[in-house]
């Protein structure tokens, strides 16, 4: 980038001191690229892919995150290998429910937000820094979401400080709350808590806990069209993240085959999943 007079020197934004905050940075100088200063015409009806589900739930030690891969619009499935499941930095996951492309670009400039905060104070934001930050950044997203173009996020982590994992779920507005043992979003949520609340059990390991959210989501596409269930002849497989003391990672698809085989073979003569 050049200044003004043509020169290599950064221009003088760059010199001034602000705060931490990427997106205020942004705010103050080029508002222009921000998704939020972004408007639809009065009266225009935009056909945009939208994510589906995600679930959410803590174990002993941590808490794993998990998406399906459909994308859709209208009835037409736009996309069925899509990746809904986040890391936002180093102890924290997002997952994305709503229009596609303006969530991917708000979880873009979530991460560069918490990296420029590191990279500024010369430390990690505090989880519910994280959470708050996230909450803001959705509800200057409301002129969007008044228009149909929503962003429903759902948030989880490692608390470094209470040492547990915590939830956070978001509404259109930008409030922000926080959720205990599990949660879901999207539009095979309801069906997928369903199956959350009775596989749920505390103190479960992260394996138990990474089956429980593949079967929860098992549950809400058997109910809902517009959520994805693992799709054995193409080998698409749930997006699957955790996070524990040791950081953020995803369990590779080698080993969530094994565990979308094992759910299948265990229903298939009780495809309604009563114990």
């Amino acid at each position: 980038m050049t200044a003004a007079d043509g020169s290599a020197r950064l221009p003088g934004a760059y010199l001034v001191p602000g705060s931490s905050s990427f997106t205020d940075f942004l705010g103050a100088h080029a508002p222009e690229l921000l998704p939020s200063h972004r408007t639809v015409p009065a009266g225009a009806a935009v056909e945009a892919p939208h994510g589906t589900t995600i679930v959410t739930v803590t174990f002993d030690g941590g808490v794993v995150m998990a998406g399906d891969r459909r994308a859709t619009m209208g009835n037409i499935i736009a996309n069925r290998d899509m990746e809904k499941v986040f890391a936002t930095d180093e102890y924290s996951l997002v997952g994305i429910a709503g229009t596609a492309g303006l969530a991917i670009e708000l979880v873009r400039l979530f991460q560069v937000e918490l990296e420029h905060y590191e990279k500024i104070e010369g430390t990690l934001m505090s989880l519910e820094g994280k959470a708050n930050r996230l909450a803001s950044m959705i509800r200057g997203n409301l002129g969007m979401a008044m228009q149909g173009l929503s962003v429903v996020p759902v948030f989880a982590g490692w608390d470094l400080g209470q040492q547990r994992g915590r939830i956070f779920s978001y509404d259109v507005t930008g409030g922000c709350y926080e959720e205990q043992d599990h949660h879901s979003v999207g539009s095979g949520s309801l069906f997928a808590r369903g199956a959350l609340k009775k596989l749920f059990r505390r103190a479960m390991s992260a394996d138990d806990a990474v089956r429980v959210a593949v079967e929860a989501l098992y549950d809400a596409a058997d109910d809902d069209s517009a959520t994805g269930g693992p799709d054995v002849g193409r080998r698409i497989w749930p997006t699957v993240g955790t996070v524990d003391p040791g950081g953020t990672r995803f369990v590779d698809d080698d080993v969530l085959a094994g565990v979308v085989d094992a759910v299948i073979a265990d229903r298939r003569d009780d495809p309604g999943g009563a114990r």
